[in-house]
C-alpha cells in the first residue's frame, strides 16, 4: 500500500519536471548535429552520447533534491537507494533524434511501494511539459481532460507494433495483427516514442496507443499521466506469465483516451492468443 500525500506527490512532480526541462537545452542543440551512434542489442537499438550526457545530469538533478532516492535509467541502469525511485528514459526516441526527425521526449516517471505517484514527459521541441500526480494531470500548467474518440472507426491510433524482433520471430501473426489494427482504426500512425505518444493520449491528440517490447522508463510517467487524465491505460501480459506485479511494468501497454472504452477493442483481441489486459488500478 502507497501512504504518500497530494503535496508530496506535487514536490516529486516538481522535481521530475525540473530534471525533464533542465537537459532540455542540450537535446534542442545537439539536434541533426548527426550524432555518432551506437547500438546496444542490435542496430534497431541506438544510443548516443546524447543519450548518456543527459540522463547523467538528470540523475544529478534529482538526487540534489532527492537524495533518498533510486535512479532507474535506461542507459545507466540502477543508481542509488531509497523509498522513492525514478523512472528514467533521457530520449525517448534515440533513433528519431539521432536522424533529425523531430519526435522525441524526456521521460521520468516516480514510483513510491510500487505505484507511479508522479511523473513528466517533456518534449523540447515544442517545448511542451506534461506533468501528473495521482490526482491530475497537466500540459503546460493547464489541467488536461483525456477526451477523444468514442469509436475505434473513429481513432487515430499511435504504436510501434510490429517491431523487427516480432516480424522475425512470428511473421504472419505480425502481418495479421497490424493488418487488423490498419482496417479497424481510422488512421494508425508511428512515431517512435511510447511516451509521446502516451502524452499525446493524455491530451487527447491521439485517441489510442498500443506498444509492446517496453520498459519501465518508457511508461512509468505516460501511464499516470493518461490515467489522472482521465483515460485508460492497460498493461498487456504474457498469458503464460502468472504475477502479481503493477500494469506499468507490464512489457505490453494499451491506453485510450476516456471517450473510448478499451474492452473489447481490436487491439486487446489481436493480442488475446498471447496476452491479456491488466488495469493499471
Amino acid at each position: 500500500m502507497t501512504t504518500i500525500d497530494v503535496t508530496r506527490s506535487a514536490q516529486l512532480a516538481e522535481v521530475a519536471a525540473e530534471a525533464a526541462t533542465a537537459v532540455g537545452d542540450m537535446l534542442r542543440g545537439a539536434f541533426r548535429s548527426r550524432p555518432e551512434v551506437d547500438y546496444k542489442r542490435d542496430r534497431h537499438d541506438p544510443v548516443t552520447v546524447h543519450d548518456k550526457a543527459a540522463e547523467a545530469r538528470i540523475r544529478d538533478i534529482v538526487l540534489a533534491a532527492e537524495p533518498d532516492s533510486r535512479i532507474v535509467g535506461e542507459e545507466g541502469g540502477a543508481v542509488g537507494e531509497g523509498r522513492v525511485e525514478w523512472h528514467v528514459d533521457p530520449i525517448d526516441g534515440t533513433a528519431n533524434f539521432a536522424h533529425g526527425l523531430p519526435f522525441f521526449c524526456t521521460s521520468i516517471g516516480a514510483v513510491v511501494d510500487g505505484r507511479v505517484v508522479a511523473g513528466a514527459i517533456y518534449d523540447p521541441l515544442r517545448d511542451d511539459l506534461f506533468t501528473a500526480t495521482p490526482t491530475g494531470a497537466w500540459h503546460n500548467g493547464r489541467p488536461l481532460a483525456s477526451v477523444g474518440a468514442a469509436s475505434e472507426q473513429q481513432a487515430l491510433l499511435l504504436t510501434s507494433y510490429p517491431s523487427a524482433r516480432e516480424i522475425r520471430a512470428a511473421p504472419e501473426r505480425a502481418v495479421r495483427r497490424q493488418t487488423d489494427l490498419i482496417i479497424e482504426y481510422q488512421t494508425l500512425r508511428r512515431i517512435g516514442s511510447a511516451a509521446l505518444s502516451l502524452a499525446h493520449v493524455a491530451t487527447g491528440w491521439a485517441d489510442a496507443a498500443l506498444g509492446i517490447g517496453v520498459s519501465s522508463w518508457d511508461v512509468a510517467a505516460g501511464s499516470l499521466l493518461v490515467t489522472a487524465a482521465g483515460g485508460h491505460y492497460l498493461g498487456l501480459r504474457p498469458n503464460d506469465v502468472e504475477t502479481d506485479r503493477a500494469a506499468w511494468l507490464e512489457r505490453g501497454y494499451f491506453a485510450t483516451v476516456g471517450t473510448l472504452d478499451p474492452a473489447g477493442s481490436t487491439a486487446i483481441e489481436a493480442f488475446a492468443d498471447t496476452h491479456r489486459p491488466v488495469s493499471l488500478i
